[in-house]
């Protein structure tokens, strides 16, 4: 995609790269009015209904006593309005309404591979989820009503013991805002935080991934366990009599040691690992297929008519020849790259751009379509 060197409201008026040099990893940043006269998306109910669905990830926080507790979703009953100090979070809300993916897409001046969701967090009066941190970055936008944030850089992390979150034991705030509808704030990873709602107000969070390099080491070698080739079988012909037979020989550590070091990978191995991986759908998410799908050809008239676009739970990644969507991979012609990834990119297709689809593009946008993958427009 091309450079974003204007300024954004969104950032404060400074351009994505001034952000990404100066604040990115860095430091926060407070931008008053952000998206000025910004409204919520969702109403309260609306969220509640949202939450007390099987495919959606939600978790409701109570504070009572000096003890926090924490319930997993669905959540199919919230504590009453008036009740204070309790919290609803929904995350991914952006799979499942248009809008909110609308607002998460402002941020794609971050590429997809590390734009993770838009949560929202409904808070009664004194509500929050206590100071902890995160360890990856967030823009924290209000929605409705204010929220009181304190922040600040410390470097004690220790937790408190016991407890269903991960709350600061020794919480130091360094500065204190009060955020309006439309107010935003940026913090890095690890930057400690703790946010009470000021009466009811709703709270938009953009995160990102940071997977963890354990995390990412463990799936890579389950993903190459399925290419390793070492063909033949132990064996020791000139095998010698022992008297420690429990003792592990050499010549069998020799043996081992030397074709285990013929396991290989390449850099393409790891572009399809991390491709894959970081376009495999959450395990919450469900595609839902057309009631009553066109067949091919139909489908290929009405695209061509219409155009296409991709479901809001769908994930579109490339790198070089290889595309991948939804966990799965392909290389694909020169020609073809060109179309994919512009729908990639843009995230639709109009009709006449797919005049240049090949026959093998349009079969698969056709199994995508019955998948649940992309829809037409």
């Amino acid at each position: 995609m091309k450079k974003t060197t204007s300024p954004l409201a969104l950032l404060g008026n400074i351009s994505p790269e001034q952000f990404l040099r100066d604040y990115w990893h860095k430091k926060p940043l407070l931008i008053r009015q952000a998206i000025p006269g910004f409204k919520a998306l969702l109403t309260p109910e609306e969220l509640f209904e949202l939450a007390s669905q099987e495919d959606t990830e939600s978790r409701l926080i109570t504070f009572f006593k000096k003890h926090w507790e924490m319930k997993s979703g669905p959540i199919k009953q919230v504590p009453i309005k008036e009740k204070k100090d309790w919290t609803l979070l929904v995350q991914g809300v952006n799979l499942h309404n248009q809008q909110a993916d609308e607002l998460l897409r402002q941020f794609r001046f971050i590429p997809d591979a590390r734009l993770d969701d838009l949560m929202i967090s409904y808070a009664a009066d004194g509500g929050g989820v206590g100071p902890h941190y995160d360890s990856y970055d967030v823009f924290l936008l209000q929605a409705h009503g204010q929220r009181r944030w304190k922040i600040g850089a410390q470097q004690d992390l220790s937790l408190v013991e016991g407890m269903p979150l991960k709350i600061l034991s020794n919480f130091k705030p360094e500065e204190e805002f009060v955020l309006e509808p439309g107010d935003m704030l940026y913090l890095p990873p690890q930057y400690a935080h703790d946010g009470v709602a000021i009466g009811e107000c709703m709270t938009y969070s953009v995160g990102f991934r940071a997977p963890a390099f354990q995390e990412l080491g463990e799936a890579f070698l389950h993903f190459m366990s399925e290419s390793i080739d070492l063909p033949g079988r132990y064996s020791d012909p000139d095998l010698k009599a022992t008297t420690k037979p429990a003792e592990i020989g050499n010549e069998l550590l020799g043996t081992v040691a030397e074709q285990i070091a013929k396991v290989q990978f390449t850099a393409d191995d790891i572009t399809i690992f991390l491709g894959e991986y970081l376009s495999e759908p959450k395990p919450s998410v469900f595609f839902t297929s057309p009631e009553k799908p066109l067949s091919p050809k139909r489908f290929e008239q009405a695209a061509q008519k219409k155009g296409i676009k991709l479901s809001l739970k769908s994930s579109m990644l490339y790198k070089g020849k290889h595309v991948f969507i939804n966990g799965e991979s392909f290389a694909v012609s020169k020609d073809d790259k060109i179309l994919l990834n512009k729908l990639a990119n843009q995230r639709f297709l109009d009709g006449d751009e797919l005049s240049s689809a090949s026959a093998d593009v349009m079969e698969a946008f056709c199994l995508w379509y019955e998948d649940g993958w992309l829809e037409l427009r």
